[in-house]
């Protein structure tokens, strides 16, 4: 049985720039699944959009997918500011309305794929990539939007397949627990005094585990985060990493900033 095709949606800013093109090559090489757009979410810059021509994917100004913008989020201490970090996630689950495939992947733009992934089963189970440490804050604000207890795996792996109904049914649940728009409620249910207070891949995974009991498959994620480029990766590495490893996350930046 074929997989469903599916679209793919990014956040990123420029700082990603010197990663982005491995992600988006990546996930063309890597997903098992027939792809439909890959959408890059990004501030609407020439840079930004050469990449997108460049790499044949659709540019979406990060401006028209919220009603609020990363300058109306305030999160931040003398220590950290991670209101972009934060916006960036609002993002990828306001990109709901940005598909048409029934299923979009969402990844982060400093990870690359350097296995092959498939995200659905010939069921319709989703396969969901765990790994065994979370923020406990992450689960104290999921418990706070939907009142229900989390699971006791993590689900922050830097990717994950959105099945797009569901995304508006979460959305459409948590504004009618807290009568507001979801967005503002989930700011309005994080401890913003906390640096990692919220977490769309939890949130979501564990709304999808609570409504759809046994239509999950949890494989182990099996990330590794390096602090050098893509490019410093020789071919004999990249190999030697694959064979341990499914994907690759570069992190360069110690918050999300914009």
């Amino acid at each position: 049985m074929p997989l469903p095709a599916i679209d793919v949606l990014i956040p990123a800013i420029e700082k990603d720039l010197g990663t982005l093109p491995r992600v988006i090559d990546s996930v063309r090489t890597m997903v098992r699944h027939p792809i439909g757009r890959i959408l890059i979410v990004a501030p609407d810059t020439p840079r930004m959009r050469k990449l997108c021509a460049d790499r044949r994917c659709s540019f979406i100004n990060e401006r028209s997918v919220l009603p609020i913008t990363k300058s109306d989020i305030r999160y931040r201490s003398a220590r950290w500011e991670r209101s972009g970090w934060l916006y960036q996630q609002l993002l990828k689950l306001g990109g709901a309305k940005l598909v048409s495939a029934s299923h979009y992947l969402v990844i982060d733009a400093d990870t690359i794929l350097i296995r092959p992934h498939r995200f659905l089963t010939p069921k319709g189970k989703t396969i969901f990539y765990t790994r065994n440490w979370s923020q406990p804050e992450y689960f104290a604000t999921y418990r706070k939007l939907l009142g229900r207890e989390p699971a006791r795996t993590s689900f922050v792996t830097h990717y994950m397949l959105f099945e797009t109904a569901k995304v508006r049914r979460l959305k459409q649940t948590i504004e009618a627990r807290h009568g507001k728009s979801w967005y503002r409620a989930i700011l309005g249910s994080m401890n913003l005094n906390k640096q990692f207070a919220f977490s769309e891949f939890e949130t979501y995974a564990n709304y999808h585990l609570s409504s759809s009991p046994g239509r999950q498959i949890l494989k182990p994620a099996r990330n590794r985060s390096l602090s050098l480029r893509p490019s410093e990766l020789s071919p004999a590495r990249l190999r030697q990493l694959a064979a341990r490893y499914r994907s690759l996350s570069f992190h360069q930046r110690k918050v999300y900033a914009r």
